[in-house]
């Protein structure tokens, strides 16, 4: 968006939503203190704090096909579109504090919906609780079972064409991801 030149603004074809954790959370406090290698005086240069925590995590993420190719161009191929996307969000990390606390964890688990309408934000209302040890399988299944129910309950409004879940069967790659997601062009 430019406001002081309208003309030059371009309609999103993709919407994100904040990671937000699924389960409730407790934040961890790490004090730290940085040196200045060229320092004269003895002392710490810098002193801080940063909360941090370690959760379940899920996120919205929206590519509307139609507007993205009106904004390449009617002669736009949108296949190449479709496997840098689904690669970038797939690798795409925070790359802050990288060296401090190895944030780089891609998607566990992904249901990936090809439909038609109105985009689908999927709320956690409430927390989900651990079972076996962790949240993972308690996200997932909560997950599951919401867009189950609203596909179930919206009926032809829920606009689906295909439905693709990653990330449990180890034989169907982010590879058969793009290319299932490529056939709806």
């Amino acid at each position: 968006m430019v406001a002081k030149a309208a003309d030059m603004n371009v309609e999103a074809a993709a919407s994100f939503s904040h990671a937000i954790s699924t389960h409730k959370v407790t934040n961890e406090v790490e004090f730290f203190t940085a040196l200045d290698d060229l320092q004269d005086e003895p002392g710490s240069a810098h002193m801080g704090s940063l909360e941090f925590n370690s959760a379940t995590y899920y996120r919205y993420i929206s590519l509307d096909l139609g507007q993205l190719a009106q904004t390449l161009g009617d002669d736009a191929d949108l296949k190449p579109a479709i496997e840098a996307f689904t690669k970038a969000i797939f690798v795409a990390v925070p790359n802050a504090r990288q060296t401090t606390q190895s944030g780089a964890s891609p998607w566990e688990f992904a249901r990936v919906l090809v439909r038609k309408g109105q985009g689908l934000q999927v709320p956690f209302e409430t927390a989900v609780r651990a079972k076996e040890g962790g949240f993972l399988q308690s996200s997932v299944a909560e997950l599951k079972g919401y867009l189950d129910k609203k596909e179930k309950m919206t009926g032809s409004l829920f606009g689906k064409l295909a439905g693709y879940e990653w990330g449990e069967d180890e034989n169907y790659s982010i590879d058969n991801l793009i290319e299932n997601l490529q056939s709806h062009v």
